[in-house]
């Protein structure tokens, strides 16, 4: 591709600079639009500095990417409703035997919801209830925390619908739903393990607590003593509890109004309350039925976009209430940020940088090589945390696949798997290195009374080797 002229080639640097500025630094205090905003201005720019045209633009934004995203979270929506999360929640205390099953379970229970409803809805709705698991325990947050995200981003590697990147994947490159899970599911499993086991062998000391200190007032924050406080308990258990007292005291005082009254209607009254519930419990019922028909035809190589989209409208239909609640949960945020990010990889493809630096590189990347794979792996790894996984994709997913179809077809969809793995688990290096990583910390920052901040360097301390390590064992598993 032949570069483009001097001045276009600058002023799509120059957008494709702000985009990643605003991208990674959404708060810059120069222009502190964030990053949906960040990503349409730098869209916008390459219309204005005519490196694309307005037409270019519209058709650089892929919609089945968006329907995929858009179907995906409205389903994790309604999920939330069905108290899905909940019951994943109560299977990490139920019958724990210490802080070191605790870790395993989280690990667990993080990477098989995010590969279902993405890691970032996963770590969106469970950080909250992880961190209060430790505080309750007298166990350091910082563990925990790190297993929730480390393990949803690797959780999220063995299904097309885990994560964005995988979403962009999927539609671009043709490998099914079966293929994709088939090809990456031993890697993400081997590589689930082996960060639980790094967890438990860096933060040893600090989870092997006594049963009896268990009950002390010693809180843990990072790597020491910070202060005092008494044992948190759930507060989902407490308002259940208080909710319950206050149930059966109203309950009893209706019964006793109406004995006193003389009145015959209180079984009706009863029977009421019944039939709403066998009515929300058959609601349920039917939202994770719709969902496993969901993941059924994903695997069956239906449609992923169309197929997402009609399992949310079913979900809409069978609740039978307006939408909107359940629509204004959507994160329209990330559908502008991915708009305005389309149009802004494909102005900065047009400006010739990334094929001139992909000729460059592509000698020493061959995919039939273990050398090769070691070069690609790195470049992914690197551009992942500089430019972010989902552009990374966007520039290299069809150069590294026109390159291995050159060789052999097979070597064409390891190429898309490799870019999905890598692209993935890279978001473990870094405290910016996903989104994933971003939500827990904020969120275990903002819990009432009990909340804690994942610093950057803490999490570098474990992403580094967590990332290498898991990154080497993924590429020796993956299948072609």
């Amino acid at each position: 591709m032949a570069m483009a002229a001097y001045v276009k080639l600058i002023l799509g640097s120059v957008a494709f600079s702000i985009f990643w500025v605003l991208a990674v630094f959404p708060t810059v205090p120069l222009l502190p639009i964030g990053r949906a905003a960040g990503s349409l201005l730098g869209g916008i720019l390459m219309v204005i500095f005519q490196i694309l045209t307005v037409d270019q633009a519209y058709q650089a934004i892929d919609l089945s990417i968006l329907v995929l995203l858009f179907g995906t979270m409205v389903v994790s929506g309604y999920l939330e409703r069905a108290d899905a999360f909940k019951y994943l929640g109560k299977l990490l205390t139920w019958k724990s035997k210490g802080a070191k099953d605790l870790i395993c379970r989280i690990c667990l229970i993080s990477a098989i919801s995010s590969a279902l409803f993405t890691n970032d809805t996963s770590c969106m709705v469970l950080t909250e209830f992880v961190l209060k698991i430790a505080r309750q325990n007298n166990l350091p947050p910082q563990p925990f925390l790190l297993a929730l995200a480390s393990s949803a981003n690797i959780g999220s590697t063995a299904t097309p619908i885990g994560n964005p990147q995988n979403l962009v994947i999927a539609t671009q490159s043709g490998v099914s739903f079966g293929e994709f899970l088939i090809g990456i599911l031993p890697a993400t499993v081997l590589g689930l393990l082996c960060n639980a086991l790094l967890l438990i062998f860096m933060y040893g000391d600090l989870l092997s607590v006594k049963k009896g200190q268990q009950d002390s007032t010693v809180a843990f924050n990072g790597d020491g003593v910070d202060h005092q406080f008494s044992p948190a308990t759930m507060s989902h258990v407490e308002t259940t509890n208080v909710d319950s007292v206050h149930h059966h005291e109203s309950l009893r005082n209706r019964v006793n109004s109406k004995q006193a009254m003389g009145a015959a209607e209180v079984p009706w009254s009863l029977n009421g309350a019944y039939w709403d519930h066998r009515n929300q419990k058959l609601w349920k019922s039917c939202v994770y039925i719709v969902v496993v028909g969901m993941l059924v035809s994903l695997l069956m190589g239906f449609n992923m976009p169309g197929t997402a989209i009609t399992a949310a409208l079913a979900l809409m239909i069978l609740d039978f209430k307006d939408a909107v609640p359940c629509l204004e949960k959507v994160s329209y945020s990330l559908l502008i940020f991915f708009c305005g990010m389309f149009v802004t990889v494909q102005g900065f493809n047009k400006t010739g940088i990334p094929s001139a630096l992909w000729e460059l590189m592509e000698p020493y990347a061959k995919i039939d090589e273990i050398s090769g794979i070691v070069v690609l792996a790195l470049v992914i790894l690197v551009l992942s945390n500089l430019v972010s996984n989902v552009p990374t994709v966007l520039l290299l997913g069809a150069r590294m696949a026109a390159s291995a179809a050159l060789i052999s077809t097979a070597y064409e969809k390891k190429a898309w798997l490799i870019l999905a793995w890598v692209s993935t688990v890279a978001g473990n290096l870094s405290l910016l290195g996903s989104a994933a990583n971003l939500i827990v910390c904020e969120q275990a920052s903002r819990v009432p009374d009990l909340g804690y901040t994942l610093t950057f360097w803490n999490h570098l301390k474990f992403g580094v080797p967590s990332t290498l390590l898991v990154t080497a064992i993924g590429l020796l598993l993956l299948k072609s």
